[in-house]
């Protein structure tokens, strides 16, 4: 049977090709239909049907002046779905609360959705009085201490796709400008943490660090956050240490077993 959608065996055709197209677009980042359709062994518009099914569910992505393609946002979000979130969630509760109580303020655990930051878990022993949840919000990439952790291990082509587009200015003290945003991505990949002041709410400090699967990729991130007059300038840096011993910590119960500063350093 050649017909798109129709077995052959326990193989649909259309869901097969649309599988290997991807396979296609990993390995080789930006291709064109005419590309696409040679490796494939099938016609252009064939090829153009099942791409423009992958882009409405945000699988694919189209380059608006070469009209290429390469892989979208929603790979990211759905290679997150199966790295064991019951794990996560399990060995970084214990984590996150003694980063509380040690620093004094909210502890937070986000992951990446699409192009949000999604706070699935949030933590506070200390004396201090929460005046917000961030539990369940989703928040910008590019002015949240979690989302430019994961903006700076991103794959490179992607995070260019990202600082291309206009970025918004949540507060007086947020960064638009990507050529500033380029070098601290640059930081957290060293240092293994990043932080934010007042980028997203004025008033708010905050610090993040990966959490790695087994495999070294960012699964997820654990932020300490908390008003700019109790988590000073002057004290960023050592609950940024504090604050990557708590994500590597959990990163090892999750099965990675490499040096986190040299995984910060690969893009």
């Amino acid at each position: 049977m050649n017909n798109d959608g129709e077995e052959r065996g326990t193989v649909v055709q259309s869901v097969d090709r649309a599988l290997v197209l991807l396979e296609i677009l990993a390995r080789d980042g930006w291709s064109g239909v005419t590309d696409l359709a040679a490796e494939l062994g099938t016609h252009k518009s064939t090829v153009f049907r099942l791409l423009a099914t992958l882009e409405r569910r945000g699988l694919v992505e189209q380059h608006l002046d070469t009209q290429k393609y390469r892989l979208g946002f929603t790979i990211v979000r759905l290679a997150g779905a199966v790295r064991s979130a019951p794990d996560l969630m399990r060995y970084a509760r214990p984590a996150c609360e003694r980063l509380s109580a040690d620093v004094g303020e909210t502890v937070n655990l986000a992951v990446l959705e699409g192009s949000e930051v999604v706070n699935i878990d949030q933590v506070n022993l200390s004396s201090a009085i929460v005046s917000v949840s961030w539990l369940g919000r989703r928040t910008p990439l590019h002015c949240t201490s979690n989302g430019k952790v994961f903006l700076a291990h991103m794959p490179e082509p992607i995070r260019e796709e990202f600082l291309a587009a206009p970025l918004a200015a949540v507060t007086g003290h947020t960064i638009t400008d990507p050529e500033i945003l380029r070098p601290q991505l640059d930081a957290i990949r060293e240092r293994g943490y990043g932080y934010t002041l007042q980028e997203l709410e004025l008033g708010l400090h905050a610090v993040a660090a990966p959490v790695r699967a087994s495999d070294g990729s960012v699964l997820a991130t654990i932020c300490a956050s908390g008003p700019s007059y109790r988590l000073r300038v002057e004290d960023i840096e050592a609950v940024g240490l504090r604050t990557r011993a708590t994500a590597d910590e959990v990163s090892r119960r999750l099965g990675f077993a490499g040096v986190a500063a040299a995984g910060a350093r690969q893009r």
